[in-house]
């Protein structure tokens, strides 16, 4: 008989769970370092919109560094929480030097595609493993940017 853990989910399954949750947590800590470091650095004409823009993305996006990593100790295991792993992880690569609005809103778009993609893949994991909590949490999360992403390309068309 399999391992539950204390929430009752197979043990080995939400082991695999937290790896993938840890790649995840490591990608939207280096979306939000790029989306802030968009907010400070963005010149020319939309500043204004953009910077805003910005800083509400990256609020949201540290939100959910929190609520991943707080999952994660759900389900028993350690959230990585040093940048150099984070870096290692990630899906998602570091943007330096951006200052044009279009190249970052480019750059964001790209790396929500990236989330998308790999909340779709947990929560395929977690209906596998009956872990409704992290479903629901990736399901909510991809409805929400599913709508972002449609409003990034919206602005860049």
């Amino acid at each position: 008989m399999s391992q539950v853990n204390a929430i009752g989910l197979n043990s080995a399954k939400s082991d695999d769970i937290v790896k993938s949750l840890n790649t995840l947590l490591s990608s939207y800590q280096i979306q939000y370092m790029n989306a802030r470091g968009f907010h400070w650095n963005i010149k020319g004409r939309n500043f204004f919109e953009l910077h805003v823009k910005f800083e509400e993305i990256y609020n949201l996006l540290l939100l959910k560094v929190d609520e991943v990593a707080e999952r994660i100790l759900t389900l028993d295991g350690a959230p990585l929480h040093a940048f150099s792993d984070y870096l290692e992880v990630s899906k998602i690569k570091e943007a330096k030097g951006i200052s044009d609005g279009v190249t970052a809103v480019e750059n964001l778009l790209a790396g929500y595609s990236t989330l998308i993609h790999m909340q779709r893949d947990i929560l395929n994991q977690a209906g596998d493993a009956d872990d409704e909590g992290t479903a629901s949490l990736m399901s909510d999360y991809i409805s929400e940017q599913e709508k972002l992403v449609w409003m990034l390309k919206a602005y860049l068309d």
